[in-house]
Parts: structure tokens; sequence; C-alpha cells
């Protein structure tokens, strides 16, 4: 009797070592994970700084603000995020503290559980206190920034004619006093969800074409024809433009950065090679000439509003390629100036692209 009660003590005694032992193995290996846990907090923080003082660059580039608002705001990002990082380290210092006076079980139980205004419940990762889990251990979902982005659009430059068997050195038009202009919203929208390679950009612009003819003539309307004729006095300015709307797409093509922080994953095209190959397709709105010249001792300026005979639909072709925010840019009208032309006319532009 007396053997086997000793044989159930020993027995007792060996148990109770082994599962303190594997308590003790628990316990090791939470304070591990919340150990790695802190180092993963510091670096998240210091991404997130990054991206925020990136930013703000940003903005001090664009002329939004000035460099003193912008050290500003950077010290403020930066008192922000070390706060961030001490007090959520704090957290973590004091979830290694409960563990190592407690069981292993302890902080899944309901009286180790966290119970505070700015904590949440994740029914996949537990209980959630200032975005991060304080049961499990398992950081939330990170998920991808939004897939659409807008811009601002701005481009000028020089604008001509293509005629049907002319070249440009022979151009009605003159090369330098001939320019366009463009202004207008695009959005951007990356076609893959987990990749920014490609993007569909589109929107809606207004575009203004000039053309300034050559050896001192203008344009007069001849029934359904609209020819360049000789002025009967010396023309100190003689411009025709023609004002369009038009809902302009591409395809944009480029690298992106990568920002990863603990909550999502951004991508950045800012200074990064960009193509965009497309189109446009609109409507003319409106046709003016204006004349400038002197006659019989006066100064006379003729603004001249009509038809001229001009397209009232409007399409083409567009691209633009450049780094950032900045691209060189041309637009080829495949749609004629003039309708019922003896010979075709079409717009063609080139200078740059801003998408700000």
């Amino acid at each position: 009797m007396r053997t086997i009660i000793m044989y159930v003590v020993l027995t007792t005694m060996t148990l109770s070592a082994h599962f303190l032992n594997a308590q003790d193995t628990n316990n090791s290996d939470k304070t591990e994970k919340l150990k790695q846990e802190k180092e993963e907090i510091v670096i998240s923080e210091k991404e997130a700084l990054k991206e925020e003082v990136e930013a703000i660059n940003e903005r001090l580039v664009k002329g939004e603000i000035t460099t003193e608002k912008a050290q500003k705001l950077k010290e403020v990002a930066a008192e922000k995020h070390a706060l961030n990082i001490e007090n959520r380290l704090t957290i973590i210092n004091n979830q290694i503290a409960i563990i190592e006076r407690n069981d292993s079980d302890y902080l899944n139980s309901n009286k180790g559980k966290i119970s505070i205004g700015l904590g949440a419940k994740d029914e996949d990762n537990g209980d959630i206190l200032f975005g991060f889990n304080v049961n499990t251990g398992k950081k939330s979902k990170i998920r991808y920034d939004r897939r659409t982005y807008s811009d601002l659009v701005v481009a000028f430059g020089l604008n001509n004619a293509i005629v049907d068997g002319q070249s440009l050195d022979d151009s009605d038009y003159k090369i330098a006093g001939s320019r366009f202009f463009e202004i207008g919203w695009a959005w951007k929208t990356r076609v893959f969800k987990n990749s920014n390679f490609m993007r569909i950009k589109y929107g809606i612009s207004y575009q203004s074409n000039g053309l300034k003819p050559t050896d001192n003539r203008y344009f007069v309307e001849n029934g359904d024809q609209t020819e360049l004729q000789e002025f009967r006095v010396e023309l100190d300015k003689s411009k025709f433009r023609m004002d369009n709307i038009v809902v302009p797409i591409h395809l944009e093509f480029g690298d992106s950065k990568k920002i990863e922080t603990e909550e999502k994953i951004r991508f950045s095209t800012s200074g990064r090679f960009r193509i965009g190959l497309g189109g446009y397709v609109g409507a003319n709105i409106s046709t003016r000439q204006k004349l400038k010249y002197k006659e019989d001792g006066d100064r006379v300026k003729d603004k001249i509003k009509r038809d001229y005979n001009t397209s009232d639909l409007i399409y083409g072709l567009s691209t633009y390629i450049g780094f950032g925010d900045m691209s060189l840019y041309a637009k080829y009208d495949l749609s004629p100036i003039f309708q019922n032309a003896l010979v075709d006319q079409n717009n063609v532009s080139l200078g740059l692209r801003f998408d700000l």
C-alpha cells in the first residue's frame, strides 16, 4: 500500500513539473511575440512619419505652403508619431508584465480582457486596442489604399495644322505664334487591385486651339468653304481660335513607389516615370477670329464670332510621357478643322502637361 501511495505522489509531482514547464514555455513564447510587436510598432510609426513628411514636401514643391509652414507641420507630425510609439509601447509593456506574473491564459480570460473606450472587437483577430490586437497578438488585416485619385490637368504649348500634301515647314500658320491651352479635371483608377503598373485616366477638359495665318491673311467664309485671303490693309494681328469641350481617356503605364504601413498599402507615382496613350472626343463650343489693324488713321480691333464651317464633333489621339507631375504632351485631331474643305486640315499640338 505504501508503495502505491509513493508511486502516485511521484507521478503527480512529475506531471506538475511538466505542466509548469509547458506553462513557462507558453508564457515565454507570448512574451517574445509581444517584444517582436514592439519592434514592428516602431518601424510602422517611422514609415507613417516618412509618408507624412513626403506629403508635406509635395505640398511645399507645389507652392501650396511656405517653408516655415512645412517645417511646423513636420515638427507636429514627428511629435505625434513619437507619442504614438511611446503610448503603444507602454501598452505592450503592460501586457508583458501581466503575462510574467500570471498564467498564460490570463489575457484571454474575462478578467484579463481590457475594456477601454478606444478599443474595438474584431471577430477574426480578437480585441483590438488602438489599431492592434491585445488578446491574441494577431495584427489587423492590412488594406490597400483607394483605387481612384483625381488631378487638375493643365497643358500648353505650340499649335499648328497638318495639311494634306504640305509639310509644317510650308505651313500657312506661324509656328511660334500659334498656341494651344488646355485645363481640366481627371480621375486616375488603377486597373488591378494589388498593382499600380496600369491605370485608366479619364476626365473632362476645355481645349483652346489658336492659329495665326502667315502673309497678312485672314479667314473668309465663302458658302460652305472657308479659305485664307489677303487682308486689304496691313494687319497687326490675325488670330483664329477654336474652343472645345472634350472627354480624354488614356491608359497610363509606369512604375510606382509602394508605401506600406500597419494600416494600409499605398502607391505613389511622385517623381516616377509614366506614359499615357489614348485619345479624346468632344464638341466645338466656339469659333472666333480676332483682327487688329490701322485704317484711315484709326486703330481697329475686330472680334468676329461665327461658325466658319468648323467641325462640330471633335475627336483625336493624344499621348504624354514624363516623370512625376510634368510630361511632354502631344495631341492630333482626327476630325478636320473645316468641314467640306477641298483639302483637309487637322489640328496638331505639342507642349507640356502638368497633372497637379
